[in-house]
């Protein structure tokens, strides 16, 4: 599947929008994770167990908005957006939301 931030696509034509399509993960981060990138925060390096927790999620969000997108019958989805929130008040969680546009492209 196509998937673009863009409205079109250069080179190819949309012959049928499908619809809106919609793709969420929400994560919780460990305990163990959260001390170990508070640690490395304090001194200056990358919070690497963050970034790997929010590759997941950002997998998971794009695999259900692709799914939806061919259970509608497209292969291609546009004008995708992609955003990240923080839940709960100490941020005890991630979520990661994806939604497009499901189109029909030759």
């Amino acid at each position: 599947m196509i998937r673009s931030t863009t409205p079109t696509l250069q080179g190819r034509e949309i012959v049928d929008y499908k619809g809106v399509v919609v793709g969420e993960a929400i994560l919780g981060a460990n305990i163990f994770k959260d001390i170990f990138g508070a640690v490395r925060d304090i001194v200056g390096g990358r919070a690497g167990a963050y970034e790997d927790e929010l590759g997941k999620a950002r997998d998971i969000a794009f695999q259900e908005m692709e799914y939806e997108a061919r259970a509608m019958g497209a292969n291609a989805a546009v004008g995708i957006d992609i955003d990240y929130e923080v839940i709960g008040i100490k941020g005890g969680m991630m979520m990661v939301s994806v939604s497009g546009t499901a189109v029909t492209i030759k």
